[in-house]
């Protein structure tokens, strides 16, 4: 009798597997820096919004999905990809040659700069400006990326600061702690137009880029189910009022 008791035990242990099995592949995972606005953050009662995150919704609206979001340190992006904890990495993901050779990316969905942004009263003009300048910098993220690759711009500089996320190095900035920070002009220019603090964007900016979605290098069929259902929204018009409610005009450039 208890044989047959722990055979059954077991069987409804099998079946209870199963089913979240079920439930948790109907999950899409977004993995994301949840302080980088308007892409992905929390908003005033906690909740994490941005314009990536209605792209996402809206994308897993359309694929029957479940939209979870999963805030990530971004310096160990790729190891949370590689090994499953989430399904993409989406937040203003700036692709790169070696990111695309790592990982299975789409192609560009919004465009994008590395810029210089200092004190409105600063007297900075130009990056050579900047030299003998203490810089802040995301770690782990494409400015820093960029700033590697200027090289002759990266040795004039007296330090470079690193941050886990931008507010804190654009905070640091407001104090006088940073004479600059190195950042990506959408999250840069957002900040200015909704915080009103004396900042300016460097008109020469270090690197264009282009944002695009990352997934494992293996997992191309739900790259290609996304970004198809992103070009349907491009082609129904979901996509540009999406874009228009976050940035005010349409800056896709979805299929572009």
């Amino acid at each position: 009798m208890k044989k047959i008791f722990k055979i059954a035990l077991a069987l409804l242990s099998v079946v209870a597997l199963a089913g979240c099995s079920k439930k948790n592949s109907n999950e899409f995972v977004l993995g994301l820096d949840d302080s980088f606005p308007p892409l992905g953050f929390r908003d005033a009662d906690n909740v994490i919004v941005g314009y990536d995150i209605d792209l996402a919704r809206e994308v897993c609206s359309r694929l029957g999905k479940t939209l979870k979001c999963q805030p990530i340190d971004w310096s160990a992006k790729e190891q949370e990809l590689n090994t499953g904890k989430i399904d993409c990495i989406w937040n203003g993901f700036t692709m790169t040659d070696e990111r695309k050779e790592a990982m299975a990316c789409t192609p560009a969905y919004l465009d994008n700069a590395q810029v210089v942004v200092v004190r409105g009263d600063s007297g900075f003009s130009k990056l050579s400006d900047i030299a003998g300048c203490v810089v802040g910098i995301q770690a782990g993220s494409s400015a820093q990326e960029a700033v590697d690759a200027a090289v002759e711009f990266k040795d004039s500089l007296k330090e470079i600061v690193e941050f886990s996320e931008n507010i804190t190095a654009l905070n640091d900035l407001q104090i006088g702690n940073l004479d600059a920070v190195v950042m990506d002009e959408v999250v840069a220019s957002y900040n200015i137009a909704q915080s009103g603090r004396d900042f300016v964007i460097l008109s020469e900016s270090l690197a264009p880029e282009e944002y695009g979605i990352a997934f494992k290098k293996s997992n191309t069929e739900l790259r290609d189910l996304v970004w198809t259902s992103l070009l349907e929204m491009e082609a129904d018009g979901t996509a540009a009022s999406i874009s228009e409610k976050w940035f005010g005009e349409n800056k896709s450039v979805i299929g572009k």
